[in-house]
């Protein structure tokens, strides 16, 4: 985790300096321990970390969903739940097509007007 954490590029937003490192990091209780958590804090972000042996509730939940609904919506497209592709640039390019379709028919369903 830490090694992902240290290789996200800079996330661009409004004008100047580009972000550099996420604020807050969200992760179940595989992550739980002092190590991560140190590290975490030395990288200056603060982890958000369900506790081991606890009961479910910790309020990550409502964050987790996102990821795991959008990946869902992701695997409604075969060639992407089971990767027949042995280069990574084709699928890539069918992962982009796919997040392209799972965008398109939310903003088809909901009734914007420009």
């Amino acid at each position: 985790m830490l090694r992902l954490v240290d290789e996200i590029t800079p996330i661009r937003g409004v004008r100047g300096r580009p972000l550099q490192k996420p604020g807050i990091v969200y992760a179940d209780r595989g992550y739980d321990s002092t190590r991560h958590r140190r590290a975490l804090r030395e990288r200056g972000i603060k982890p958000m970390i369900a506790k081991r042996r606890t009961e479910h509730g910790s309020g990550l939940g409502k964050y987790r969903w996102v990821v795991e609904r959008t990946h869902s919506w992701l695997h409604r497209f075969r060639r992407l739940r089971i990767r027949f592709d042995r280069r990574a640039d084709i699928h890539e390019a069918f992962l982009k097509l796919g997040c392209s379709l799972v965008c398109w028919n939310i903003l088809r369903n909901t009734q914007l007007t420009f």
